[in-house]
């Protein structure tokens, strides 16, 4: 796998209050920047969680519908790994979550981006940081917009 590229943002909100915002896949397009479409086509029994899912994007140079098979350990980090894709052939990735101690959380993101068309690999560090600062913004904008100051 090629390297990952990470980056890291602080939410006034818990870690539970997040990870349930970073959970709920098919409210996605409703404030993740590129997705257009989520379908959930499993879920974990034990928690209800998405084990599968299948995404629409529209971001730029990235169009394409892929699916990605997630890993979820509790409210403190949840990873994925593509499995079908028409343009990407590797969109790994994870969210890592820690509490503060004082109300908010700090949230580690980590991607590895890979597309059937040849890239340089500045160029694909570039795409992976810019989609990754613009989830995170997404996801705080998100989690604090919908969370109490208490959850």
């Amino acid at each position: 796998m090629a390297e990952k590229t990470e980056s890291s943002i602080v939410i006034d909100a818990s870690p539970a209050a997040t990870m349930a915002v970073i959970a709920n896949l098919a409210a996605y397009p409703e404030w993740s920047e590129g997705i257009t479409a989520v379908e959930v086509l499993s879920r974990y029994e034990e928690d209800d969680r998405p084990a599968d899912a299948r995404f629409t994007v529209d971001s730029g140079m990235i169009k394409d519908i892929y699916e990605l098979e997630y890993d979820w350990e509790g409210d403190t980090s949840v990873s994925w790994t593509l499995t079908k894709g028409e343009m990407l052939t590797a969109l790994d990735g994870s969210y890592r979550l820690s509490d503060n101690g004082d109300g908010s959380t700090s949230v580690a993101y980590q991607l590895a981006v890979d597309v059937k068309m040849p890239m340089i690999g500045m160029l694909k560090r570039k795409a992976e940081k810019v989609i990754i600062d613009t989830a995170l913004k997404g996801l705080k904008k998100r989690v604090e917009a919908t969370s109490t100051p208490d959850s």
